[in-house]
């Protein structure tokens, strides 16, 4: 039986991008980042959890990862090495902050393309409820939408969440 895909956001889930500036959360290294992506004069802030990468790995025993985040292949170069994961796959977004349905976030259209009726869990921080009734009427396989606060990024019962949602199916 095939896995069931985890599609994996950056920013917010990883990045708890609106904490405190001043303040980086407990757990988190602060890494100086210059994604081609990013125009900025200055390298972009980046908060990670090295213990996320580990967290994650052991539920690469029941889903297969995929990175859907903006940074698409590049965190595989600069997110990925710094909490240890390996190489994963990452959809390759059409168009970026487009068009979306009904009130819907613009990767949730993309995302239901990519697990092309795969069940699938999505962590990102951007899901609403308008994401969710999309995805009942749209996606015939199981799905979890887990939003994350940005302020505070992924924690413990994201995780056991994400396990016991696996492990249900």
């Amino acid at each position: 039986m095939t896995k069931p895909l985890l599609l994996i956001d950056v920013d917010g889930p990883l990045n708890p991008y609106a904490a405190q500036r001043e303040r980086r959360p407990e757990g988190y290294e602060t890494h100086r980042m210059s994604p081609t992506a990013w125009t900025g004069a200055k390298p972009l802030r980046v908060w990670l959890n090295p213990d996320h990468g580990g967290e994650l790995l052991a539920l690469a025993e029941a889903y297969e990862l995929v990175w859907a985040t903006t940074w698409k292949g590049e965190a595989n170069d600069w997110i990925g090495p710094r909490i240890g994961l390996p190489e994963l796959p990452f959809i390759d977004w059409p168009q970026m902050h487009g068009k979306a349905p009904r009130g819907t976030f613009w990767k949730t259209q993309y995302i239901l393309e990519y697990a092309a009726g795969r069940p699938f869990a999505w962590i990102d921080d951007d899901i609403t409820a308008y994401d969710h009734e999309y995805v009942e009427q749209n996606h015939l396989a199981a799905a979890l939408l887990l939003h994350v606060d940005p302020r505070l990024g992924l924690l413990r019962p994201d995780f056991d969440a994400l396990a016991d949602w696996a492990a249900a199916l």
